[in-house]
């Protein structure tokens, strides 16, 4: 009891720190449940598998989108935004024509494009996140992309998962997972397990050393894309997967075995204290940029803020708690082409020639520092040892699932892993309701 009121009493303070000082939301791309997985107290890193966002415009306000007036128009956030008018207007040069970029938030471009196209006030070309696709496809919302030789100057990983039903829809150039963050003061060596792990930063907590054994998120949502490495380790997936590799929304796995052995498992840290329902994003960012938390489970759009805090890390695999390896849901942006794009032809040139050449790859990596999907720009920055340990941890994870399925995913089971650690019900029954939830609503779409 003393140790879950420590934590308690931790939290709160900590809190107070985040909200004084702003915070973030997590990943520009993180939502999805964001996601989010965009993405942030969002369970994922693209902001695609949250609720349909709402219509904001350009300039933020809630009017509808209008195209711009230009003969390219591109839709993209605003980290992003000023690489590309700058590469939009050299192409727009040397080829007499107008670019346009316009800035909106990560999580509402799959909505107003699908949205906006079909009236015509959609753009030609959108950055997206690739488990956008299943909506996008399915509402015919953008049309494929013909990588032919180039598609060997990609990681494979990306260019499957710019891939519905075998057939490509973008060209990829940043890959991301998460990993384990390990402040190497606190923690000399890698943990065995997750178990020792978690042993360790508890021994710290009780020592007065630090203020959580592990910076891990969960918010009042869940968080089901950064639990998913755990899940993997027990044998549990979201979704099986068909011989071609492509998700299978029929097989549902939350509650098979593994699924119920890791729901039991999440039960028993949370009584014991040393995972808490109550971090949120700026809570774990705060813990470990403060040097107060040997451990986090986070991405790359956390390695700046870790940096900017003075910790010295390594990035490097999560260990496994279930017996089987802890594989990451691997999540890609890339460009996309508008089924409803004014200038079909124009655009393709614009993506496939000009941004889909070793310099924009290395100019984008510059601005995002996202590892690139261009693999001979990530050969190159890989003597970085954290994009090496992010890509080589990447290279074992599976792309994040981008069925329109997936949607019905986040909400049910992120809500029933918080409620499981809270102690809010048996674990087996709270993730066996969650999946018949989930099933009746992939059955109803």
């Amino acid at each position: 009891m003393r140790r879950r009121i420590s934590i308690a009493a931790m939290v709160a303070g900590l809190a107070l720190v985040a909200t004084a000082c702003g915070g973030g939301d997590g990943s520009d791309e993180a939502t999805a449940a964001a996601p989010e997985p965009t993405t942030e107290d969002s369970a994922a890193p693209s902001e695609a598998a949250s609720e349909p966002a709402a219509e904001p415009s350009a300039e933020g306000s809630e009017a509808p989108i209008e195209r711009a007036d230009a003969d390219l128009v591109i839709w993209t956030d605003d980290t992003r935004a000023p690489i590309l008018q700058e590469i939009g207007d050299d192409f727009g040069a040397a080829e007499g024509l107008t670019v346009a970029v316009q800035q909106l938030d990560f999580g509402a471009i799959r909505d107003n494009l699908i949205s906006r196209g079909p009236v015509g006030e959609g753009p030609d070309i959108i950055v997206g996140a690739h488990d956008w696709l299943g909506q996008l496809v399915t509402n015919g919302a953008v049309a494929p992309l013909e990588l032919g030789d180039a598609e060997g100057d990609f990681q494979d990983v990306a260019v499957e998962a710019l891939s519905y039903e075998g057939v490509t829809y973008g060209l990829p150039y940043a890959v991301e997972n998460v990993a384990l963050f390990r402040n190497t003061e606190l923690a000399p060596e890698a943990p065995a397990d997750f178990q020792a792990m978690l042993d360790e930063g508890q021994a710290l907590v009780d020592a007065g050393e630090a203020d959580l054994p592990l910076a891990l998120q969960v918010g009042d949502a869940g968080d089901v894309y950064h639990f998913y490495p755990i899940q993997t380790s027990f044998g549990s997936q979201i979704f099986g997967q068909n011989d071609d590799g492509s998700y299978n929304a029929d097989d549902l796995q939350i509650d098979n075995e593994g699924g119920i052995a890791f729901a039991e498992q999440l039960a028993e840290w949370g009584q014991s204290g040393v995972l808490n329902a109550d971090v949120t994003f700026d809570i774990a960012q705060e813990a470990f940029a403060n040097g107060r938390a040997p451990y986090a489970i986070s991405g790359p759009w956390n390695v700046e803020p870790f940096q900017a805090g003075g910790v010295d890390f390594v990035v490097e695999e999560i260990p496994s708690a279930g017996g089987e390896p802890a594989v990451p849901f691997v999540g890609v942006q890339g460009f996309m082409v508008s089924a409803y794009a004014e200038n079909p032809l124009v655009a393709n040139d614009f993506v496939l020639n000009y941004l889909g050449t070793e310099d924009v790859a290395r100019e984008l990596y510059e601005t995002g520092q996202r590892p690139p999907a261009y693999q001979s720009v990530f050969d190159e920055v890989s003597s970085d040892p954290i994009i090496a340990g992010f890509g080589e941890y990447g290279a074992t994870g599976q792309p994040l699932p981008n069925i329109p399925a997936m949607d019905s995913v986040w909400g049910d089971y992120g809500n029933a892993q918080r409620d499981i650690l809270l102690g809010n019900g048996e674990p087996a029954t709270l993730v066996t309701d969650a999946a018949e939830r989930i099933r009746a609503a992939i059955s109803a779409r």
